[in-house]
């Protein structure tokens, strides 16, 4: 009887975008810790260099320091990538930016950062790394960080729903033109969770706006590391059944 554990990553080669901090870091971290080959991509070259030394077996992972928006380096680096460590299994989707603006103060300036770079740059990457010459002939599994505010509304959360709810919409038509080579496409959907990026935002700054977000979350506020382990169970054979999906972890908040 093969007693072997469907959850391990031991013997895949992962991608992590936006490893440099945050909900990016903690998911690389966690792949390593679960057997993965991980290739770190960020912008900033220290964090990532901070991100690998926390990470187990750090000297077989790669770094690229790399702006997703850069389609011609990000097609280099993806070349080079293969060249090295050969077919990957998996790809964490987690590089994004987050804004609050009121609806007077969008501008098509705004909406173009907040798609180029949530939206535009996670689909180019997806694109390049699911060629017959990128991802496993075994299948692979796709992972876009998305958002409780991709299926939910609040105030002066717009630009980052519109971006959010557009990865959770395209990420079920991938699962479908995609199903047939075994790659399998799902969404996390995080609440919000103690990182860099929620602690510059507006309601950080506020004590009754930060408790008044606290309070939309019964289990409390989440960390890096409870979304990092939802990207591990998707990109592990566990879930070799399940595409097309959104996994909500945001300690109930969708639940009210």
């Amino acid at each position: 009887m093969d007693h072997a554990t469907p959850f391990t990553l031991k013997g895949k080669s992962v991608l992590v975008t936006g490893a440099s901090s945050g909900i990016g870091r903690a998911c690389a971290v966690q792949c390593a810790a679960m057997g993965a080959r991980v290739i770190l991509f960020g912008r900033n070259a220290l964090r990532l260099e901070e991100t690998s030394a926390l990470m187990l077996n750090n000297a077989q992972h790669l770094i690229y320091t790399v702006d997703l928006t850069d389609y011609d380096m990000v097609g280099a680096i993806v070349k080079d990538m293969i060249g090295l460590v050969g077919n990957i299994h998996g790809v964490i989707h987690s590089a994004g930016i987050s804004t609050t603006l009121p609806l007077k103060l969008i501008t098509p300036e705004k909406l173009d950062l907040l798609f180029y770079t949530n939206v535009h740059g996670a689909i180019h990457l997806t694109k390049l790394v699911t060629g017959k010459s990128s991802m496993s002939p075994e299948g692979g599994s796709i992972v876009f960080i998305s958002s409780v505010m991709g299926a939910v509304g609040e105030v002066g959360k717009t630009l980052y729903s519109l971006t959010k709810g557009a990865l959770i919409a395209g990420s079920k038509s991938l699962a479908l033109e995609l199903a047939s080579r075994k790659i399998r496409v799902n969404c996390v959907a995080p609440g919000v969770v103690e990182s860099p990026m929620s602690n510059q935002s507006i309601y950080s700054q506020d004590e009754e706006l930060l408790n008044r977000i606290k309070s939309y979350h019964p289990l409390g506020l989440g960390y890096p590391e409870d979304v990092a382990n939802a990207c591990v169970f998707l990109l592990s054979d566990a879930t070799r059944w399940i595409t097309g999906t959104t996994l909500f972890v945001d300690g109930g908040y969708t639940a009210r």
